[in-house]
């Protein structure tokens, strides 16, 4: 299973490239976890620009998530939002259908109390008109300065929140995957 993990941070001590560092260390084979290097190199989104001459790393970045099973993503909470960068690579994304129907698993950790809650709640919308489908009940990770350390998540009850995350996120891949094949065998059966 191939699941992409993007981060709404650019920010060299993010919290959340922490918390998606050790998501990272609670997968095991066949999981496997790519993350998408830095969303800030991807230009800002320009319809014209879609449509006559697609950037090469907007189209690799199209492609790594078109290969994908899943989708991880980690943001911070801005002005009661997801980060510009993280809606700029979403806009990217609208045209080319690659997240239609693939299911994804949210996380946000915040200095405040609150976790982010703003942030999943605003990106669970958007996602959802995308056509993803979304996990119910993201991981929200409040006070996260008080969690993480040395670049990854330390406190045990958060660990285990995230690996019920992700155990969640791997059953809606399977799930996903079932429904897929049984669309194509019903189609082929129909056809013959």
């Amino acid at each position: 299973m191939k699941i992409l993990a993007l981060c709404g941070s650019l920010r060299a001590e993010s919290l959340n490239a922490a918390v998606l560092r050790s998501a990272a260390d609670l997968f095991v084979a066949p999981w496997e976890l790519t993350r998408e290097p830095d969303l800030g190199r991807l230009p800002f989104f320009n319809a014209d620009v879609e449509e006559t001459a697609l950037p090469e790393v907007v189209a690799g970045f199209r492609a790594k998530l078109g290969e994908a099973d899943g989708l991880l993503i980690a943001t911070p909470e801005y002005a009661h939002g997801t980060s510009g960068v993280l809606k700029n690579a979403l806009e990217w994304l609208v045209g080319g259908g690659e997240i239609a129907d693939k299911p994804v698993a949210l996380m946000s950790a915040s200095p405040a109390v609150t976790g982010g809650n703003r942030a999943q709640s605003w990106l669970s919308e958007t996602l959802t008109v995308m056509g993803a489908r979304v996990l119910e009940d993201g991981l929200l990770i409040p006070q996260a300065t008080r969690k993480v350390a040395g670049g990854r998540v330390t406190d045990e009850s958060t660990l285990t929140a995230m690996k019920e995350l992700l155990d969640r996120l791997s059953a809606a891949v399977a799930e996903a995957r079932r429904a897929r094949a049984e669309a194509g065998s019903f189609t082929l059966g129909a056809t013959t």
